[in-house]
């Protein structure tokens, strides 16, 4: 699979969350140059719209995605 279409924007992937994490990186691989189908982020941005992601979403928070999707169906 190939990069994220959001990962320009993605203040997740350009480090400019308030939360920064030393797994950062290996997250960035995993899902933002990878398998980004899988990507929290990724997946309430094109359910629902990018201004629905939360600034301190982290692409592992799978649980969060699928409550925010919910909420906004």
């Amino acid at each position: 699979m190939s990069e994220c279409d959001f990962i320009k924007g993605c203040i997740f992937f350009n480090d400019k969350m308030e939360t920064k994490s030393n797994l950062a990186s290996m997250y960035k691989r995993k899902y933002c140059q990878d398998n980004y189908g899988n990507c929290a982020r990724y997946m309430v941005a094109t359910t629902v719209g990018r201004e629905k992601v939360p600034s301190d979403m982290f692409p592992n928070m799978r649980d969060k995605a699928e409550e925010i999707i919910s909420e906004n169906n």
